[in-house]
């Protein structure tokens, strides 16, 4: 003989059942959409040392430890980094899969050379990890110390001076045509295999101007092997403050940066693509992190670090580069 159970309790299982039976796909999908819950792949279209790669493991380690999730960088060199960008813009939108790039695979190589991906469709771009002038240097028998004498002396040398750049299609060549372009000026392009070899001929006086990076021309300056005119920021850089801009010296409200921006493919949610820039704006505010992009000359101008400046941004970058590239006809 058994007992009968009681009926309200019978009811309060049954109902404590439904209701189970009723969250459960809820819950289920919740866990699913928690970010992230897997391994995060930074993907970065060049070697390991440089820039790019730098600024991804500073990125990942931040990462890992906000989300408690393992953020890992792969390196996928090569093609100025296109191939890297079409992996990630084919990868799922779910932010597990992200880009590091600087101008070239974005802005630049998709508008001279045919890419698997549309960059201003198939990606969103996340935070900016950091951006920073270029040095305008030449060699140090150029008979001219500002932007001004130097355009005045191209100007009565049309296409007689030679200016060096890291290769074709490369940020120092677009911005060597862009700033020709501006100031009314031709100078014969002379490409090179990179920054570092286009410095080794600019200091021996194979080639007479160049635009690269900070840390590739500055100890030369220091040394006296090649002669500093301009920054290209807006502004002057903290660590070079008695070197002129170009805007202020040449041409009004002239700019160009070297920057890296994380980029998600395109259809990522929201809500992801927030997370991660939160995640870089708090440790762009570490000391630590602050004083190692001030070492790279990166650390940014302020209007351009909101994820909602960066869809303009890159807008601007794409439209003026481009037209540089018809211009000066630049082929792959």
């Amino acid at each position: 003989m058994f007992k009968l159970s009681n009926p309200r309790r019978i009811a309060l299982r049954s109902t404590a059942t439904l209701c189970a039976a009723l969250a459960a796909p809820q819950l289920l999908a919740q866990s699913q959409s928690a970010y992230p819950n897997r391994a995060v792949k930074l993907v970065v279209g060049s070697p390991p040392g440089g820039p790019s790669d730098f600024l991804a493991r500073m990125m990942a380690e931040h990462c890992s430890t906000a989300f408690s999730q393992s953020f890992v960088v792969e390196n996928k060199p090569g093609a100025s980094g296109a191939p890297a960008a079409d992996s990630v813009a084919k990868a799922a939108a779910d932010g597990h899969t992200l880009l590091v790039s600087g101008p070239a695979s974005i802005v630049s190589v998709p508008q001279f050379t045919k890419t698997g991906y549309e960059p201003l469709m198939d990606f969103s771009p996340v935070t900016m990890m950091g951006a920073g002038a270029f040095v305008l240097v030449v060699h140090p028998s150029v008979p001219v110390n500002s932007v001004a004498e130097l355009v005045a002396l191209a100007k009565s040398k049309p296409e007689a001076m030679t200016y060096g750049s890291g290769g074709n299609g490369s940020s120092g060549h677009l911005l060597t045509e862009l700033f020709s372009s501006l100031a009314g000026v031709r100078m014969q392009h002379v490409p090179y295999k990179g920054d570092g070899q286009a410095v080794i001929d600019l200091m021996s006086g194979q080639v007479q101007v160049m635009f690269t990076a900070p840390n590739v021309a500055m100890p030369h300056v220091k040394s006296g092997k090649l002669k500093l005119l301009a920054v290209t920021s807006r502004e002057r850089v903290a660590s070079m403050p008695d070197t002129p801009t170009i805007a202020e010296t040449a041409i009004k409200d002239f700019e160009y940066l070297g920057w890296i921006i994380v980029f998600a493919p395109s259809a990522t949610p929201a809500s992801t693509l927030d997370a991660l820039a939160a995640v870089w704006q708090k440790a762009r505010a570490a000391p630590a992190v602050k004083t190692k992009l001030d070492e790279l000359a990166m650390g940014a101008p302020e209007r351009y670090w909101s994820r909602p400046a960066l869809g303009p941004f890159l807008r601007t970058e794409y439209d003026r580069l481009g037209k540089v590239i018809r211009d000066a006809n630049i082929k792959a």
